[in-house]
């Protein structure tokens, strides 16, 4: 399995990024995805996730309405729109599946750096 991150870059706050995790070795349809995020100094953490198969979407509540989590099947990616950027919002950016058969996110990407300026 093979999770290829991107989409990262330097945004103004309020402004918009759409980050995006290419898959390989898996469909992603059939896999619970997730992003998370680690900013300077803090431990990784939950950002959002999406269930394999009826599409059911989650959101840590700090970026509830401002990010939203998708993927497009056909092209095997799962995305994260993300809009109205705080500087708050700066870190390195991973995609994780869950296999139904875990309980544990066990495939995680690179990971895409994000860095919102005041």
């Amino acid at each position: 399995v093979q999770l290829q991150a991107s989409g990262g870059g330097l945004v103004q706050a309020g402004g918009s990024l759409r980050l995006s995790c290419a898959a390989s070795g898996i469909t992603v349809s059939s896999y619970h995805m997730a992003w998370f995020r680690q900013a300077p100094g803090k431990e990784r953490a939950f950002v959002a996730s999406i269930s394999n198969s009826i599409d059911n979407t989650y959101y840590e509540d700090s970026v509830k309405g401002r990010f939203t989590i998708s993927r497009d099947n056909a092209k095997n990616t799962l995305y994260l729109q993300m809009s109205t950027l705080k500087p708050e919002d700066t870190a390195v950016y991973f995609c994780a599946v869950r296999p139904t058969s875990s309980i544990r996110f066990e495939y995680w990407g690179q990971g895409t750096l994000v860095t919102v300026s005041s």
